[in-house]
């Protein structure tokens, strides 16, 4: 009688642990289970997008001056890959987004610090900001070309006036949406302005500065292109401007398919970035 009383408590946690560990199981196929779904759909659209472009074209649906065809497009890549001539383009813009996109982000996030640390900061700034933010951020590219030369810097300049800006009202709107009974704790528990900042601010607005970085991706790859369309020689940006002026629209399109292929790798790259950041929290 005392052993099946001995039992039954011992039985019981194991039950419930079989069961929990069951349904995380279930759990876990059906996320594994949707994501091949949505893989599967995504690739059907591409995939369907190319061929009706690809018969349109062969059909002559469309102007293929102008749009192109899949096949041509890729043929075009294809040999400029072989001969050499492509890499460096790519190594060139890739170089100057990644600078840009970390610069942007570490002085977008460091002026928001700056401002919500002091108010009379904020008010000072903060027309300033709305000015400049508003701002066409092509018109500033003579600007920087006269001020920095015709190269690297101008690019970079052009890069940060679109990210920086972006990035401060970001993250200094997830500062301020943080509750400020929590602020209140660690005020009454005698934390000064920096604990505030430390145990309460930061960690609060982190997933938004984490999900700054996605926007930055694609803000610092418009800041390079039209930064190239000025003054580089070199660059994705250089090539389609290139194609423009010899009327070579298959390389313009063949230079915006490699956009889009480089930057969703680098979008991708933020993206286990962020995973491996929010688990180690």
């Amino acid at each position: 009688m005392n052993e099946k009383k001995g039992m039954v408590p011992h039985q019981k946690p194991l039950a419930a642990n079989e069961l929990s560990q069951y349904v995380h199981q279930q759990f876990v196929w059906s996320g594994k289970r949707e994501l091949r779904y949505v893989r599967l759909v995504q690739l059907v659209i591409l995939v369907v997008f190319f061929g009706v472009w690809e018969l349109a074209g062969r059909l002559k649906w469309i102007d293929v001056l102008l749009f192109s065809y899949p096949t041509k497009v890729f043929k075009l890549l294809w040999d400029k890959l072989l001969d050499g001539s492509l890499l460096p383009h790519v190594g060139a813009t890739v170089l100057e987004t990644i600078v840009g996109f970390a610069l942007g982000t570490l002085l977008g996030t460091a002026l928001a610090v700056m401002i919500w640390w002091s108010s009379f900061l904020a008010k000072v700034l903060d027309p300033y900001i709305v000015v400049i933010n508003s701002m066409p951020k092509v018109a500033l590219g003579p600007l920087f070309i006269v001020g920095l030369g015709p190269g690297l810097l101008s690019i970079i300049a052009t890069t940060l006036s679109i990210t920086v800006i972006i990035t401060t009202l970001v993250v200094y709107g997830s500062f301020k949406e943080v509750d400020a009974n929590y602020v209140k704790v660690v005020t009454i528990f005698g934390g000064n302005k920096r604990k505030v900042f430390q145990k309460v601010i930061l960690p609060a607005s982190f997933p938004a500065i984490v999900a700054t970085l996605k926007v930055n991706v694609g803000l610092a790859w418009v800041g390079v292109i039209v930064g190239e369309f000025l003054v580089s020689e070199i660059g994705l940006g250089y090539l389609i401007i290139y194609g423009f002026q010899v009327f070579n629209f298959t390389l313009v399109i063949s230079t915006l398919i490699v956009i889009a292929l480089v930057a969703t790798v680098m979008y991708q790259a933020v993206s286990v970035l962020e995973k491996k950041i929010t688990k180690h929290r």
